[in-house]
């Protein structure tokens, strides 16, 4: 064998150990990201690890952004194989998620989710309109004048609607890496801006200064972060009657001997109401697959056929017995079929 034959020979040895290393670097599918779909996630990580024999998945809640953040990261088995999101991708993640190699993605839009602001069931149900919601938890509210804006001077939910009771404004919900968070803030703090003519037509003349007005939430005390966990939400709910809490709707669902969701515009969050969008404050659920990871972590194939199956994701499944909503039934089909068949983002045209 000659000299340059040998060292051929031998490169082939260390890159066929290399990359066999890697591929054994774990043998289980790791998971991260929405707090809103954790839940669904690991009741299919735990179904799945059950009937395949395989290491059950691990599932992380992290957050929408802090998933994201991760995800995009690299390829290979030092980075997440999927990230959850209560969101869709940005256009910004998506970005990242190109320049770090993270070329191939498969978006998985799974159902749909309420936002409820709940409390607790041993005093009376809220009643708010999304203009309710704004004023009582925008930094910035108008003023006196047309074009007015002065820092948030409420300080009780009487201040900000006389029908509403004389009771302190205190909001517990999630932190902005949330998808909640992200979804609270365009769908019901942005709604109950556009109720206000003269805001409503600075989304023509000025877009940003309009989206920092209606997307930014106050920061005094009234509004309390409280992390990613929804289940401390609801705790602190039974713990303090007068405040209030943000969460998807499979919280309340699971949780409906402790709290009690406020109607919307008359609305009250339920599957049927947000099923059929009348329940104004709702929003889609997502997964995002890495392409490249199919085949060299062990199960992510079969986790998708798991989590796309009908006796899964279908009206009759188990993750609607958990709260989610799902997708109507011909869109339902052409997701599990492009997802089965690990179809991927096509650019990010689309995303904002």
């Amino acid at each position: 064998m000659n000299q340059h034959v040998l060292i051929s020979a031998l490169l082939f040895t260390i890159v066929s150990i290399t990359v066999t290393s890697s591929a054994l670097a774990r043998d289980s599918i790791e998971v991260v990201g929405s707090s809103t779909v954790y839940p669904f996630s690991t009741v299919v990580a735990e179904r799945y690890g059950r009937a395949s024999g395989k290491p059950t998945p691990k599932v992380e809640s992290t957050g929408s952004g802090g998933g994201m953040k991760l995800f995009c990261s690299g390829v290979g088995t030092n980075y997440p194989d999927i990230t959850n999101s209560s969101r869709r991708i940005k256009a910004s993640e998506f970005k990242k998620c190109q320049t770090n190699g993270v070329k191939d993605i498969i978006e998985v839009h799974i159902g749909y989710d309420g936002i409820v602001i709940a409390n607790s069931v041993t005093v009376a149900p809220m009643k708010l309109s999304r203009k309710d919601i704004f004023l009582a938890l925008a930094a910035q509210v108008p003023g006196a004048t047309e074009g007015e804006l002065i820092d948030n001077p409420y300080s009780t939910w009487k201040q900000v609607n006389s029908a509403l009771p004389n009771i302190a404004i205190e909001v517990l919900g999630p932190p902005p890496t949330s998808g909640t968070r992200d979804a609270f803030a365009e769908l019901g703090l942005e709604g109950g801006c556009k109720a206000i003519p003269w805001i409503k037509a600075m989304k023509k003349t000025d877009k940003s200064a309009y989206k920092a007005l209606c997307h930014t939430v106050r920061e005094d005390g009234r509004y309390i972060e409280a992390g990613e966990n929804d289940n401390l939400i609801v705790q602190k709910l039974e713990a303090n009657p007068a405040a209030l809490g943000v969460f998807g709707f499979s919280f309340l669902d699971q949780n409906a001997d402790k709290v009690q969701g406020a109607q919307i515009e008359s609305v009250a969050p339920t599957f049927e109401s947000i099923a059929d969008k009348s329940y104004s404050i709702s929003r889609p659920l997502f997964f995002y697959v890495k392409k490249a990871h199919v085949g060299v972590v062990p199960g992510i194939q079969g986790y998708l056929n798991e989590f796309t199956s009908e006796k899964a994701w279908g009206e009759e499944g188990y993750l609607a017995e958990k709260g989610m909503i799902p997708l109507p039934t011909l869109e339902r089909a052409a997701m599990a079929a492009s997802t089965r068949g690990l179809v991927p983002m096509i650019g990010g045209e689309a995303l904002k």
